[in-house]
């Protein structure tokens, strides 16, 4: 029988050649994929993956070639501007089906109801009057939290105090075409720490330092037929590369910005782990050596 050790280096070897190529890069790649599946066709109506017509991508290698490697050029052709909007990937929002009701809050009811949750509190938190009892709040790694957690968790904290300058930066509204109660948002911002954030920040003058936060994604979810919320979310990084938050959103991120993060992983930017790091570098070395 092998042993354990034997066996792991052994499924190693037999999966990192698939999955290596997702983390290097070179020149002479090649693709375990087959050539068909880097063709587009077109029918008269629309365009799909699936139909037999004008092939719309043309390369310069003879189509019989066994060699599955990429085609040394590849170059779109015989489709219009038109016919590329048409492809199933490209979500119509404006004809899709969605879970919303017929003849209850429009998109333009369901944002302004957003954003006057929104202002309603400067954009942090929100007038507690808005929530569904059956409210939820989420965070990448914070919740869930009923309706009552919520409001003595924003209550808790006077962030106006310790930012006095704040300035929330909301952007992007829109409805989900798949999700027709739900509005998503993106949201950045940006202040200057001057007074006490307690617990974290006692001192009554502040760290003096400027929070400038990433992009992140938002949104809220309204019930149809009372106008309430019932579900927020915020906090969802989708650059940690911008601001200086260590790539964290929420509170977490405004506490590492000022220099108090909390002692947990979740409240800590993002480090590469050793099992990652191994498993990069064995999906390298077996790449080179194929």
């Amino acid at each position: 029988m092998l042993h354990v050790r034997q066996m792991i280096l052994l499924l190693i070897i037999a999966f990192f050649p698939h999955i290596g190529d997702a983390f290097v890069s070179s020149s002479s790649y090649s693709s375990p994929l087959s050539r068909e599946a880097f063709h587009l066709w077109a029918t008269d109506e629309t365009v799909t993956a699936a139909s037999t017509t004008t092939p719309i991508i043309a390369t310069d290698e003879d189509d019989d070639d066994d060699d599955d490697s990429l085609p040394k050029s590849v170059f779109v052709a015989n489709i219009d501007d038109q016919e590329i909007l048409s492809l199933p990937m490209f979500i119509d929002e404006s004809s899709s089906s969605s879970s919303a009701p017929l003849a209850l809050l429009t998109k333009e009811e369901m944002i302004l109801i957003a954003k006057r949750f929104l202002a309603s509190s400067g954009g942090l938190g929100g007038d507690p009057s808005m929530l569904s009892p059956s409210f939820t709040f989420e965070g990448p790694v914070v919740g869930p939290l009923g309706k009552q957690e919520f409001v003595d968790a924003i209550g808790s904290v006077d962030f106006k105090a310790a930012f006095p300058d704040y300035q929330s930066e909301f952007y992007g509204f829109h409805v989900d075409p798949f999700e027709g109660d739900r509005v998503w948002y993106t949201a950045r911002g940006r202040g200057k720490n001057t007074g006490p954030l307690v617990p974290f920040v006692p001192e009554t003058s502040g760290t003096g330092k400027t929070v400038v936060n990433p992009p992140q994604v938002c949104s809220i979810t309204l019930d149809h037929s009372t106008g309430l919320i019932t579900k927020y979310t915020i906090g969802y990084v989708v650059d940690r590369t911008v601001g200086n938050t260590g790539g964290l959103g929420g509170l977490y991120g405004i506490l590492y910005a000022l220099g108090r993060p909390l002692p947990f992983p979740e409240a800590k930017p993002w480090q590469k782990s050793i099992q990652y790091d191994l498993f990069q570098k064995v999906g390298g070395l077996l790449q080179k050596l194929q």
